[in-house]
């Protein structure tokens, strides 16, 4: 479903702030994959994201989704593959629209903006259950302002417009680090509901290493813009933190040493 060939991301070259932040990293996903992804500060996360979405272009290499080569295609004609989940609850909704609206302009995700963008009543209906699903009360709220709601609610309602279209492949960047512990358990447990019953290719970048074991079905850990392990299935299913740990120092040569990652 997704395939990462080669591909290598340089920002600042030839001055004194050069950072090589993927260096000929190779990531392949198959149909239905839940991806968890660590790392330490600066180890490529969300450069890898980035570059997959096309917030900017790649220095080489080739990234395919569904057999389609994107590596040329700007942003916005990705969308109609990718949903995005951001750290902020603040990004990916339109704050000054109504709840309702943002699922509108969600649910027309990679067509052309025309006249017939209006919703009907049938779709009002589907967005109520919809929201009803999530458990915080929205869909008694479908006229409220997006900017009124809590970053909680925020981040449940921008995961369900991520996910509205069942997108090819859905990106989780941090999408829970802005939250407090138990809404973030709540996105959690929603987030691997929605992607356990539309069966989505998933890639989640988290601090986490507890969550990184307890989602997903698979786990890649990056370095110096590599992916250094990948485990899935039975061997992802019996790991611990030690392990993992372990496996970092092997795999890199060093200690980990980043204390975000080693608290979360």
């Amino acid at each position: 479903m997704l395939r990462i060939e080669d591909i290598s991301k340089t920002f600042f070259p030839g001055t004194i702030n050069e950072k090589r932040a993927l260096q000929h990293l190779n990531l392949h996903l198959k149909p239905g994959d839940f991806v968890t992804v660590i790392g330490g500060n600066g180890a490529g996360k969300s450069t890898m994201l980035n570059s997959v979405a096309g917030v900017f272009p790649i220095d080489s290499g080739r990234i395919i989704i569904d057999g389609e080569d994107l590596t040329k295609q700007a942003e916005h004609k990705r969308a109609k593959y990718i949903g995005r989940v951001f750290q902020d609850p603040m990004l990916g909704t339109a704050a000054g629209m109504m709840i309702e609206e943002n699922l509108a302009i969600a649910s027309r995700r990679g067509k052309t903006p025309g006249l017939g963008w209006s919703f009907n009543e049938a779709e009002h209906d589907r967005y109520v259950e919809l929201l009803k699903e999530l458990d915080l009360g929205l869909e008694n709220r479908m006229t409220a302002k997006v900017g009124l709601l809590s970053g909680g609610q925020r981040q449940a309602l921008t995961l369900l417009m991520a996910t509205l279209k069942k997108p090819k492949l859905l990106l989780l960047d941090e999408h829970t680090a802005a939250l407090d512990p138990k809404t973030a358990e709540k996105v959690l447990t929603l987030t691997d509901k929605i992607v356990s019953r539309d069966n989505l290719t998933t890639l989640m970048i988290t601090h986490n290493m507890r969550d990184a074991l307890r989602f997903g079905n698979r786990l890649i850990m990056l370095h110096n813009g590599r992916v250094i392990i990948d485990v899935e299935g039975e061997e992802k299913k019996h790991l611990q933190i030690p392990d993992l740990l372990k496996m970092f120092e092997k795999a890199s040569g060093d200690a980990m040493t980043s204390d975000r990652l080693l608290l979360g």
